[in-house]
């Protein structure tokens, strides 16, 4: 079983709003000095496992364990058979007395909340059907950069709202007191229960979650508009389907100019220009993706670090 006072980073309300606010200042800490930080010199060992498809959680993981003196362990989890060929309990028992970490980018979330069990050393959780938490303090961490400060932000997420960026957008948007209105075509939106925590959250800080239909109305005067793609990863299948069906929600000049005049655009990548998001949106001055994309191995280094030092 898990040791005492170990902790780990599954969901996003696994942070207080205190915890939250830290782990992002010692992110921007950690992106001006990127080598003055050695937490797992040794090098420690952080076991990376990816179940999906990757290009920026892999990369950013790999270089920022690298920059705080630790070795990136990759576990093939194809091969290791994780839930098949053995068991998630006794694959965290094994990983636990390997790695000093484990990241894991999986499906369930039930399966890395049982490898947080029984690993016994801090678990991330890199991307989950249900949250994608290491996204959202890169994204927090680059509204920051450019707003100043969190608390009393509008964001905007619009697109398919049932996905787990519209998921951790509210419960990591109300932890730090912004506003979330999701915008998505019926039977797309995130399940109640999540608005409802998002809301649990917002009540002790001041955010609030809300789900708006009518993408106009849920950008209007929004500080930050969020899209992502329409089609998952699992989702594949009914590509042309969800073409049809959010056809409306696609991030234009036309509908940005409902937003803030200062408002700025995010996309977590990978993004289909002409669908989700128009190129000359995307790719415009409003956009700070790319900053996003770079700002993951900030925040995951802050993460780390930060769990590490919790868990003593």
């Amino acid at each position: 079983m898990t040791t005492t006072g170990t902790r780990s980073f599954l969901a996003d309300d696994d942070l207080s709003p205190a915890e939250q606010a830290a782990v992002l200042d010692l992110a921007a800490e950690l992106k001006l000095a990127p080598y003055d930080a050695k937490p797992l010199a040794g090098p420690l060992t952080v076991a990376t496992i990816y179940d999906k498809p990757t290009l920026r959680t892999q990369a950013s993981f790999a270089a920022g364990i690298a920059e705080l003196g630790g070795h990136p362990m990759l576990v093939d989890g194809t091969l290791a058979g994780i839930g098949k060929r053995e068991s998630v309990a006794d694959v965290a028992r094994v990983l636990g007395r390997q790695a000093a970490v484990i990241v894991w980018r999986t499906y369930g979330q039930d399966a890395i909340e049982e490898m947080a069990t029984y690993s016994g050393v801090p678990v991330v959780n890199a991307l989950t059907d249900a949250y994608h938490p290491c996204q959202l303090l890169a994204d927090l961490l680059t509204v920051k950069e450019r707003k100043g400060s969190l608390a009393g932000l509008t964001v905007a997420f619009v697109g398919d709202g049932a996905c787990n960026m519209g998921n951790s957008w509210l419960l990591a948007g109300a932890t730090a007191g912004m506003h979330v209105r999701i915008s998505a075509p019926e039977g797309q939106n995130p399940e109640q229960a999540v608005v409802d925590r998002a809301n649990e959250i917002g009540a002790t800080t001041g955010g609030s979650g809300l789900l708006e239909q009518d993408p106009v109305k849920a950008v209007a005067g929004a500080d930050v508009v969020v899209t992502d793609t329409w089609v998952s990863m699992g989702k594949e299948s009914e590509a042309e389907e969800r073409l049809v069906k959010f056809a409306d929600y696609t991030v234009t000049a036309e509908l940005m100019s409902h937003a803030d005049p200062d408002a700025i655009v995010m996309h977590c990548l990978p993004a289909y220009r002409g669908k989700e998001i128009d190129a000359d949106v995307l790719d415009g001055p409003q956009s700070v993706i790319w900053d996003e994309a770079e700002n993951r191995r900030h925040a995951q280094k802050a993460i780390i670090t930060w769990l590490l030092e919790q868990s003593g």
